[in-house]
This record gives C-alpha cells, structure tokens and sequence, in this order.
C-alpha cells in the first residue's frame, strides 16, 4: 500500500485570514507543514489541496506539489477527497490518505507513521489521533474529546465532558482528539456522498458520520496534540517555538 499526505489549505479564515501563507522562521505555514509530513517514513507523496492560486503558486515555488480544487466544498475532507483523484495521473497505487491539517507547522513525522500503521494493522476505514486532555480543558467546546474500546477504536467524539465523571473514585482519563485523519482510499471517495448525520449535525463533529453509518475509527495515542494556528496569538507563540529550535 503506497500513502499520500494531502494538506487541505485555503485562504479564507474568519479568526486569521491567510494564515497558510503566514511567515513562520522565514518560510510560508504550508511550506512547514508539507515538508514535516515529507519526513514520515510511510509517506511517499505530499499534496496541498487547495482553491486558491496564491498558495499554490507558494508551495510550487519551494518546490511542492499542489492540486487546484473546488472553492465550494464544506470541509477540508471533501477537499482531500477531490485531490485524492489526482493521484491516477501519478506512479504507484495510493491505497491510504492522510489529510494533515494545514496550519499544525509542527506536525511530528513519527505520528503520521503511527497513524498509518495503525491503520494497516486494523479492519477499520479511517484512524485518528489523540492525547491525554489538558487540565482544566474537560468544558472547553473548541476541544473536542474521544472515548475509546479496549482495542483502541472510537467509541464517540464530544464536545461535551467526555466521559462525564459521576463518581469521582472512578478511573478517569479523559483524551483529547487531535485532527489527523488517514482514510483507506476507498472509504474516502465514499465519504463525502454520505448524507450528514444527526449526532454530526448536533456536535458540528464530521467524524462522527463514520461512527453513525457503522463504520470503525482506529485510535492512536500520542503524548500531546500539536500546536496549531488559529489566531494570531497561536501564530505568535508558533514562531517563538521556531525561533527556540
């Protein structure tokens, strides 16, 4: 199985306009990004995803690929999911995705890896990343929150307390997700014609569609999420972990 790293990227943010374009210790965001995921050891293919020649012409120039897509798609995903078509026209048989967020510039390598053997290693169509939750983070709805079985598959994401402590002697480790996503192929160009679902819909949590149509999520865990860019606070407190290294 060959794996494709496809970073959705685009311009538009309501919190940090261009942010994919946002200098960080003298390079582009994107150009960070696609080059850590270019250091997975699984991976042989990196793309952003993108419907804004701006950054493609910036991930040409530091000599990246890039693939033009639809300005309508509602999710990062759908985006992935019309690049991953492009990978016909390209060497080798690109069984499994990783969709790698655009603006995490300190995306770990070794947690692609992870992910994607993760993947290879389950019967299930997706696998996804999480950490032990911050302190102080259980009521945060910006940070959405995973259960899992014994053998590390999803039971439900939330943004919401997850899982509500009744009784506070019980075991409690609550887990924080982190927006990783590697797909088989096939479920991906599947995914994007399933019809949204209820429990999606209510916690505004696409992952939970696979959940819902009875489909299975591989988890990982790692020590911590990354850091990533959303504000320009986060992209000033980015740069000073750039500027320590």
């Amino acid at each position: 199985m060959s794996v494709a790293v496809i970073i959705p990227a685009r311009l538009a943010a309501t919190r940090l306009p261009d942010k994919p374009l946002a200098e960080i210790a003298g390079k582009p965001m994107i150009q960070h990004v696609y080059e850590r995921a270019a250091q997975a050891i699984t991976v042989e293919q990196v793309l952003v995803a993108t419907p804004d020649n701006a950054i493609r012409e910036a991930v040409i120039r530091f000599g990246g690929g890039a693939v033009m897509t639809s300005p309508e798609h509602r999710s990062g995903t759908d985006r992935v999911a019309e690049a991953a078509e492009y990978l016909d026209s390209l060497p080798g048989d690109f069984d499994i995705i990783v969709n790698v967020q655009g603006d995490e510039p300190l995306v770990d390598p070794l947690t692609i890896d992870a992910a994607v053997n993760a993947l290879r290693d389950s019967d299930a169509v997706m696998a996804s990343v999480c950490c032990p939750l911050p302190p102080g983070r259980e009521d945060d709805p910006n940070v959405v929150k995973v259960v899992t079985d014994r053998n590390g598959y999803a039971l439900y994401f939330s943004r919401s307390p997850l899982p509500f402590r009744r009784d506070g002697s019980a075991p409690y480790a609550p887990r924080q997700h982190v927006g990783l996503y590697v797909y088989r192929r096939e479920f991906l160009a599947r995914f994007p014609a399933m019809a949204p679902t209820p429990l999606e819909q209510a916690e505004s949590l696409e992952q939970l569609r696979v959940l819902e149509n009875g489909y299975r999520i591989r988890m990982v865990e790692i020590a911590h999420a990354p850091e990533s860019v959303d504000t320009p606070e986060d992209l000033e407190r980015v740069r000073a972990l750039f500027t320590k290294t």
